[in-house]
């Protein structure tokens, strides 16, 4: 009978040990997550070169213009319209950043988008405050397209009606105050 009964404990299945190390192990790794998703998500503190703490860099809210060149609007016998002073987009990223976070701009001031080529073009105006008039330019300094009174912080397309190299973006209602019209041109020079 002895023997019997050993046959009878060995065929049943015993219950799984779970070792007191792979407990361990399983702890431990949770301790580390989470101390590792705590330390990423907790706000750092900068400090300056001196080890003070640094203030927060606010969000750019507004821009100062700066005068880059100036930029003449012509009729198209090319005779002087007015006369403005201009910023300068050059650059992708200038050109992307534009007119946005201004909250003002003088009567007489604008921003002159410079593309390599001439070539359909499309603004927007999110993030940006002013309400404006946005004229396409083509490789001949013509006025191509003019967009009146854009809706601030709209995401609608103001688009060029034809192969643009330049866009100029002024105040709203200054074409209309000037008599600009598609067909007149501009002349520029940038102060480099």
């Amino acid at each position: 009978m002895g023997k019997n009964r050993r046959k009878v404990e060995e065929s049943q299945p015993q219950p799984r040990k779970r070792p007191l190390n792979r407990i361990a192990a399983v702890v431990m790794i949770l301790i580390v997550v989470g101390a590792t998703v705590l330390i990423m998500t907790r706000p750092t503190e900068r400090k300056t070169p001196e080890g003070r703490p640094r203030e927060a860099s606010p969000v750019p809210t507004a821009y100062e213009f700066k005068k880059q060149g100036d930029l003449r609007f012509l009729d198209a016998q090319r005779k002087l319209i007015v006369a403005i002073d201009i910023e300068l987009a050059l650059d992708e990223q200038t050109r992307e950043l534009g007119l946005m976070y201004r909250d003002r701009m003088g009567e007489n001031q604008g921003m002159l988008f410079v593309f390599d080529t001439a070539a359909p073009r499309s603004f927007w105006m999110k993030n940006t405050i002013l309400s404006l008039d946005i004229l396409f330019v083509d490789a001949e300094n013509r006025i191509v397209t003019i967009h009146k009174y854009t809706k601030p912080y709209s995401e609608e397309s103001y688009p060029s009606t034809s192969p643009a190299q330049f866009a100029v973006e002024v105040n709203s209602g200054f074409t209309d105050k000037h008599g600009i019209r598609v067909g007149d041109f501009i002349d520029w020079r940038g102060f480099f």
